[in-house]
């Protein structure tokens, strides 16, 4: 017996954002939902993915004080002025560039992030609870940075 899969839709877009401090939480929601209605799928998923070893990706709340304790929770778990191998470039011979920061902590709290998402879209629409947002999370900041997104499922009849 056969399995029939309905025809697909895939997207992908990439969303650039510029960052203003050190470490920041920028909401994505609005663009990733018009992204999800521009891909025109009934069912599916969206995938958001960053392109960089420090920036993050997380679903949480969008409210001040508890960004600002994300903010401090992050600072205790990776102090910026701790010292970091990474940052000895002395030491240091590997992917090394001419405009190299001094990032180790940004590289570590990074390492207690995900650095995607993956999303369920049912009948049109991203699937978020109440107090649910998606942000991209600046740990190395102010930078230009890139969200890579994928929208995948089957298309609206």
């Amino acid at each position: 017996m056969q399995t029939l899969v309905p025809a697909g839709t895939c997207r992908h877009s990439r969303i650039r954002v510029s960052t203003e401090r050190a470490i920041e939480f920028i909401d994505l929601t609005a663009r990733i939902e018009a992204l999800a209605s521009w891909a025109g799928i009934q069912a599916g998923l969206v995938n958001i993915q960053s392109l960089h070893t420090t920036t993050a990706i997380v679903v949480n709340e969008h409210e001040p004080l508890l960004l600002a304790d994300f903010d401090a929770l992050l600072a205790r778990a990776a102090p910026k002025d701790a010292p970091y191998r990474h940052d000895d470039m002395d030491v240091r011979t590997e992917n090394l560039a001419p405009d190299e920061r001094r990032n180790g902590h940004a590289h570590c709290k990074a390492l207690l992030l995900p650095s995607s998402a993956l999303l369920n879209v049912a009948e049109g629409r991203l699937q978020l609870g109440r107090w649910q947002r998606i942000f991209l999370v600046e740990l190395d900041g102010p930078r230009d940075r890139e969200v890579s997104v994928l929208v995948f499922g089957e298309s609206v009849q």
